[in-house]
């Protein structure tokens, strides 16, 4: 009897360390996508603000930036319209940030999927990206920074939220919950670290950025088995059974994507009309005799926006929507208000801006998080990781549409006389 004791207690205590160990792979899952979407959107955040500043800092201009995305001349800054603001929009850097990621996310998915290859790529381009941007002492060079760092960016996401497939779902609250953080940590590092630093010596302190990513990658995230998708019971992870996964041909891969259109369409639309409204209206939004200058409006109002949507990306765990085409047409909403206080300046307070920047930013977060979560949950086990990997170029496409889109507002606005405020 004691003997057998004995052996039914180890078999328990088996089965309790099992468990355990189970509950603390799942735990550093969740925490290594939250800081490897961190580490996978920082750089492009960063190179939005300071691409710009060393270009300014060391050549004198942005016009290599503009010029490198647009025919369109570049003309100084606006003083005889009245209204104080750029003629070019800043949906040029904008794209030199955008179209190299959304170029590779078109192929990307369809190419073999070497995880740990892509990874070191991703971790190279990253570190390259800010060596290059901070050392260069040409305009291209520089610009070349922006676009390695991008192809960085977008690899990543395409690789990780693929990746995903093999983990619990809520990995993806957790990867969108550390996109969303990069916008708020992006900005607010760089602004802060270059109170005290110069720009390039800011942009090579951050090569710890790479490091954290390529140590979480492989010495924190706990990978399963190759080509494969465990088992989930009660949330923990099981390995008792595998499913192996087939790969699939490329026509396969194409055939899928008409499936994926409900999906990507409504994710494309909210993030084409929240881009025109960060990148072609913002910097046309002005409020005269406040506290604010212009220019720290148009940086506290990214900052605002970047706060909605870290609110919302770390929200699918609380609130689930699977509508996202309501999204969209709140989103279009958002941009007849914003587009006419452009042209009108009806809005009597900056705070009522503010709550709509914080809302664009909400439904911008919520349409990617929701989107993703739920393919993860409607989508076969066998599609799922190709599946995820095409529908990351939706909001690429979209943001690159309102790149181009922004420009020619932005300027046709920008050559309009400066109305007078409501009760001003």
């Amino acid at each position: 009897m004691a003997k057998g004791k004995s052996i039914q207690e180890r078999r328990s205590n088996d089965v309790f360390d099992e468990e355990s160990v189970a509950v603390r792979s799942r735990w550093r899952n969740l925490a290594a996508f939250w800081v490897l979407g961190l580490c996978n959107n920082y750089g492009y955040v960063v190179m939005l603000s300071a691409a710009h500043d060393i270009l300014e800092s060391k050549f004198g201009t942005t016009e290599p930036v503009m010029e490198f995305m647009s025919n369109t001349t570049v003309e100084p800054l606006n003083t005889t319209g009245m209204r104080s603001c750029n003629t070019l929009s800043t949906g040029a850097i904008l794209l030199a940030d955008i179209l190299p990621s959304l170029a590779v996310k078109m192929v990307t998915p369809f190419l073999p999927f070497y995880v740990h290859a892509r990874l070191a790529t991703c971790v190279l381009f990253s570190a390259a990206g800010f060596l290059m941007v901070s050392l260069s002492t040409t305009e291209w060079l520089a610009i070349m920074g922006v676009v390695v760092t991008s192809i960085s960016s977008g690899l990543g996401e395409v690789t990780l939220l693929s990746y995903s497939h093999q983990y619990p779902k809520q990995v993806i609250a957790t990867w969108s919950s550390g996109t969303g953080g990069a916008g708020i940590i992006g900005a607010l590092s760089y602004a802060a670290l270059t109170t005290w630093l110069s720009n390039e010596d800011t942009l090579l302190l951050m090569l710890i950025i790479p490091i954290i990513q390529g140590f979480t990658f492989w010495l924190v995230l706990v990978h399963p088995p190759q080509s494969s998708i465990p088992i989930t019971k009660n949330g923990i992870d099981s390995q008792e059974h595998i499913i192996e996964v087939p790969r699939k041909s490329f026509k396969e891969k194409i055939n899928l994507v008409p499936g994926l259109l409900k999906y990507m369409i409504p994710l494309g639309l909210v993030y084409f009309f929240e881009y025109f409204i960060n990148q072609g209206l913002y910097e046309l939004i002005e409020f005269d005799g406040i506290w604010l200058t212009h220019a720290a409006q148009y940086r506290w109002l990214q900052v605002d926006y970047q706060i909605g949507v870290f609110i919302s990306r770390s929200s699918v765990n609380l609130v689930t929507i699977n509508k996202i085409w309501i999204m969209a047409v709140l989103q279009f909403i958002n941009v007849i208000i914003l587009l006419f206080e452009t042209l009108y300046y009806y809005i009597p307070s900056v705070w009522i801006v503010f709550a709509f920047v914080l809302w664009e930013g909400l439904l911008g977060g919520g349409a990617y998080v929701n989107t993703f979560y739920r393919m993860s949950t409607e989508i076969p086990r066998a599609d799922r990781k190709i599946s995820l990997g095409i529908a990351t170029m939706a909001d690429s496409i979209g943001i690159a549409l309102a790149g181009w889109l922004s420009m020619p507002v932005h300027n046709s606005i920008c050559r309009l006389p400066q109305p007078t405020r409501l009760g001003s």
